[in-house]
């Protein structure tokens, strides 16, 4: 459908494609330590293939089983990642879905682009600097992400989310419609950072919070992820 896509550094994204119908695309991004291949990520893809809403689901370089290195892995490189799954996709009416870190990247990727038509973060990442510094508490390039060998924490990193900072006054920029989804037991992005982003936007939102969900909608926040959001994506296609 896309054919090979390969992003500035000319490394390959690792994708999978779900049919719908034409000229509706959903594209879901992952976040860090993540790959396209998360139950959570498949399961809301065959949802929206479901109703009738392409999909395609890719892994960032570096992750899964995209070209690249782990860790040269940055909000910032991620966003180029997703301008070349743009590029694929063509003139398709697109929306983005970002999970956690692809939260931040979609919303720096919606403040600059104006092919993104509808965008959604899950359990989206807002304050980048206060997670690095919360979540890991080894010194860059001596250590892994929580404990997970494959996924050492890197200076390149570190630098990045230091520099981002916090996406928060980017909701500004934000001007097409916006659904944000978060669990309220969410214990690695906090819920906060989903309320303090939209105070600040001015296009339409909604916060869809999930009483008890956590940062991967296990269990029973799964059901209510998924219907929320394939149904809010279908009344954003029927009519924009």
């Amino acid at each position: 459908m896309f054919g090979e896509i390969r992003n500035d550094d000319g490394e390959r994204l690792d994708y999978t494609c779900h049919e719908g119908g034409e000229g509706k695309l959903v594209v879901i991004g992952h976040g860090v330590t993540g790959n396209k291949d998360r139950p959570f990520v498949v399961t809301l893809a065959e949802g929206l293939s479901a109703a009738g809403i392409a999909v395609l689901r890719f892994s960032f370089a570096g992750n899964g089983d995209s070209e690249g290195r782990f860790v040269d892995s940055t909000i910032s490189k991620e966003v180029t990642d997703l301008r070349a799954v743009m590029d694929a996709a063509g003139d398709q009416r697109f929306c983005f879905v970002g999970h956690s870190m692809g939260g931040a990247v979609g919303v720096i990727a919606a403040s600059q682009e104006h092919r993104i038509r509808f965008l959604v973060s899950l359990a989206g990442m807002v304050h980048t600097r206060a997670f690095a510094a919360r979540e890991f508490g080894v010194a860059p390039d001596d250590g892994c992400m929580w404990d997970e060998p494959d996924c050492p924490l890197s200076s390149t990193y570190i630098n990045d989310m230091n520099q981002i900072d916090s996406v928060a006054e980017l909701g500004g920029k934000i001007m097409v419609p916006w659904l944000l989804v978060h669990g309220t037991d969410d214990d690695i992005v906090p819920i906060q950072d989903s309320r303090d982003i939209i105070a600040r936007v001015n296009a339409p939102t909604e916060l869809f919070e999930i009483p008890g969900g956590d940062h991967v909608f296990n269990d029973d926040a799964m059901a209510p992820m998924v219907n929320k959001v394939v149904d809010w994506t279908k009344t954003q296609f029927q009519v924009s």
